[in-house]
């Protein structure tokens, strides 16, 4: 190749006097920022010092006034809900189809046991970091059902936002960032609570990354339809509500949890049923569900009609 096609870049020579020439404009800059800063100083000084005393007093006084901002429509630091709206589960085992025997009768499996409407609604606290792998599986498990019996008004469900996992998002506290975010929007759009609540908790980053940012979780409280997206944006890119889940976390590690006489918050997710705390599988909904039953049973038994399996029965041919 001929020295015509070589492409025109500046020497070594000529890119340090370039980096020198600017590095004399950036060092007279700052040298004239400097004189003017020593001359407002000076001009300032004798103001300044009547100023202190009234700016610590004027500090002291709104850090009195000013109390922690704190969500609306709380129930010992959960959300209830009310209406779910019906949302998929991926990992929800669907019913298995009648199978035939080997004398042609039809058999049909068992069934899982699921609460039906009653005068004694079942009390289903689930505490939750929205970090936390664990509290994911146990919506995508138990979403359908959870949704299904809400709306039967079989159970009551509140959701507790906690942060114990805030030091493992390499400094960006993304726990308490979402628990404060979703109490913005059980603020301000309490009926878009459950919708923000289940994206949050299917779609999460994982554990030591950096997680959503203020903006991002803003987005998804809007892309979820909330009532008034700019203040609950404002709301959740300020971190109003940070403060507040920072002390419930506090509140559900003393105890006693609500329902309940002695249970401590020992992990996320913890599923309380009637003040028991469930201890099974968080990938079966089926299990849930058979503790569901049992817990509402034996806390019913002397009183409304509990949750009860229905079953259905094939009439051999």
């Amino acid at each position: 190749m001929s020295s015509d096609e070589t492409p025109n870049v500046p020497s070594p020579r000529s890119s340090r006097e370039a980096v020198r020439e600017k590095a004399q404009q950036v060092h007279a800059k700052q040298s004239r920022a400097r004189i003017m800063r020593r001359i407002i100083v000076g001009a300032v000084a004798v103001v300044a010092v009547g100023a202190i005393g009234t700016a610590v007093a004027m500090a002291v006084t709104s850090s009195v006034s000013e109390p922690t901002m704190s969500p609306s429509g709380m129930d010992s630091d959960g959300i209830a809900v009310n209406t779910a709206p019906s949302v998929g589960a991926e990992e929800v085992a669907e019913t298995p189809a009648p199978e035939e025997t080997a004398s042609g009768a039809t058999e049909t499996p068992a069934p899982t046991p699921e609460p039906t409407a009653s005068t004694a609604v079942v009390d289903v606290h689930i505490y939750v970091d929205y970090l936390s792998p664990g509290a994911g599986e146990f919506e995508r498990a138990n979403a359908r059902q959870l949704a299904g019996w809400i709306n039967e008004d079989a159970v009551t469900v509140t959701y507790h936002p906690v942060s114990m996992l805030t030091a493992s998002s390499n400094g960006t506290k993304y726990s308490l960032r979402a628990a404060a975010a979703a109490a913005c929007v059980s603020t301000y759009s309490p009926t878009q609570f459950y919708a923000f609540n289940h994206e949050l908790l299917v779609d999460q980053p994982e554990v030591d990354t950096n997680g959503r940012s203020n903006v991002e979780l803003a987005d998804l409280a809007q892309a979820v339809g909330v009532d008034d997206p700019k203040v609950v944006r404002r709301c959740i890119e300020k971190e109003d509500f940070a403060s507040w889940a920072k002390d419930a976390t506090s509140r559900a590690l003393e105890g006693p949890l609500v329902g309940s006489d002695d249970l401590v918050l020992t992990s996320a997710p913890m599923i309380v049923v009637n003040g028991e705390a469930y201890v099974g599988s968080l990938k079966d909904p089926a299990e849930f569900s058979q503790f569901v039953l049992t817990v509402a049973s034996e806390t019913d038994a002397t009183q409304a009609p509990t949750p009860t399996p229905t079953t259905t029965e094939t009439p051999a041919e």
